[in-house]
């Protein structure tokens, strides 16, 4: 097994294994919850933390079943996939005293794309965010034109992504999980996760470094149909 095999599985071990920690942690203080309050706070993070692991594995088991045909791609309203993805996150941005913006300057409204693959990419971007923002600086999920493509993206206020998985992102050659030191609330796990779906999708993967941040983002392929439900 080559190196980079390796280094792929134990940073997916590392990324599942945290989760789990987070969880028998989370479990011993409600026993030691002495007030109603309290616990049902605890019982709410349990929720939020297993809900978080499930989506993890379940994207694991779709990456081997991507070449299964299951995955069609169809006309996908953006704007309406980033407004679920950020009811279900809303719990935990405002559990965490965070703030999720939403931006749409889109005029082209539908993208070729899976729903299913689309959605995880966004949830993976929000909430690798979520530990780059505080309420001064807001994450920002944003939907614009780009040249001929939709593009989405998630802007935080993180440590720069390295060089090293900027270019491999850029030219498509990221292909296991990596560990990003620089960004230790990131996962790398997710990163693939979501380089594997855009893959699948044909679309585009990406990454863009500000000076006080960095913006991920996804580049869709846009329909020409139209519909009368968005």
């Amino acid at each position: 097994m080559r190196s980079e095999e390796v280094n792929g599985i134990l940073v997916a071990a590392h990324d599942l294994k945290a989760p789990l920690a987070v969880m028998r942690q989370l479990a011993l203080a409600l026993d030691l919850a002495d007030d109603q309050p309290t616990r049902q706070r605890i019982q709410s993070q349990l929720v939020s933390v297993s809900e978080r692991a499930m989506h993890q594995v379940n994207d694991l088991a779709k990456i081997a079943r991507l070449e299964d045909g299951l995955f069609e791609m169809e006309p996908i309203s953006v704007r309406n996939l980033c407004d679920e993805v950020a009811r279900e996150l809303h719990p935990l941005f405002h559990y965490k005293n965070r703030r999720l913006d939403l931006s749409y300057s889109n005029r082209s409204r539908l993208a070729i794309a899976n729903h299913d693959l689309l959605h995880s990419v966004v949830y993976n971007f929000c909430t690798n965010a979520i530990h780059y923002s505080n309420q001064d600086t807001a994450s920002r999920l944003s939907v614009i034109d780009f040249q001929d493509k939709i593009r989405v993206s998630v802007r935080d206020f993180g440590p720069a992504l390295p060089s090293k998985i900027w270019r491999q992102l850029r030219q498509g050659t990221f292909r296991t999980p990596t560990s990003i030191a620089m960004r230790p609330g990131s996962s790398g796990l997710g990163l693939y996760i979501s380089s594997e779906f855009a893959r699948h999708m044909r679309a585009q993967l990406g990454v863009i470094r500000h000076r006080d941040g960095t913006s991920f983002f996804i580049d869709l392929p846009v329909s020409t149909q139209t519909s009368l439900f968005i």
